[in-house]
């Protein structure tokens, strides 16, 4: 009689222990799935706003002076880059997000050659600020320098801040990397008007800089022939 009481049990406890296991596959499977419906769709939504972007810069590059104004430089930009961030956080290093990171780190380059070329052709004033980051495991300050980048990028609408993993295997920036010299022991780098800065810089130095930067601008003579009257 035991014996039979002993066979139940362990048999209830055997189709117990089957039915946690498949609810728990079911559940690993329906969660990994919607991660990557997750991922698709905002896959979907930032190859739409790139191709916007990109047919963006071509208008741009083809309008006259008296036709820009900062509310056409590409709205996007920050857009893209918080999609990304979530989906780093809440997907991972998956091979999609490695791709819309490196697809990204382009049109951030695009955008500031633009900008650039905007600014000295119409007299736009802007100041440039090229960041190179890395892990937080091979970089104990490059996070604390990117949030005083973000509040100097608050102060001033006219600082237009671009960020790059400089791990990340994309010949422009690697091309970047290689014009301006940096290496990854000096990690964070900021390059801010050509200027290259290594190591932690604070918000007060960060600021003058940047202020002089536009003071530079505003003091600088026109060039432009005057119409004649």
């Amino acid at each position: 009689m035991n014996n039979e009481i002993d066979w139940k049990k362990y048999l209830i406890v055997f189709l117990i222990t089957i039915g946690l296991f498949l609810t728990a596959s079911y559940l690993s499977n329906y969660f990994g799935n919607k991660k990557i419906d997750q991922l698709k769709l905002i896959q979907d939504k930032i190859s739409i706003d790139i191709l916007s972007s990109e047919t963006q810069f071509s208008l741009l590059s083809e309008l006259s002076c008296k036709n820009i104004s900062d509310s056409i430089y590409s709205p996007e930009l920050g857009e893209l880059g918080n999609k990304l961030e979530w989906s780093q956080n809440n997907l991972g290093s998956t091979e999609e997000v490695s791709y819309l990171k490196k697809y990204y780190s382009l049109l951030q380059i695009k955008d500031y050659l633009l900008a650039k070329k905007i600014s000295e052709r119409c007299g736009v004033k802007s100041a440039f600020v090229l960041y190179f980051y890395t892990t937080a495991d091979n970089c104990s300050e490059c996070e604390k320098q990117g949030l005083v980048l973000t509040s100097l990028h608050e102060k001033y609408p006219e600082l237009r801040v671009y960020s790059f993993d400089y791990s990340i295997d994309v010949s422009a920036v690697k091309a970047l990397i290689s014009i301006y010299k940096i290496k990854d022991t000096e990690l964070p780098a900021v390059v801010l008007d050509d200027e290259l800065l290594t190591g932690y810089h604070d918000m007060d130095e960060l600021d003058l800089k940047v202020k002089k930067s536009f003071k530079l601008q505003e003091t600088k003579p026109d060039l432009k022939p005057k119409s004649a009257r």
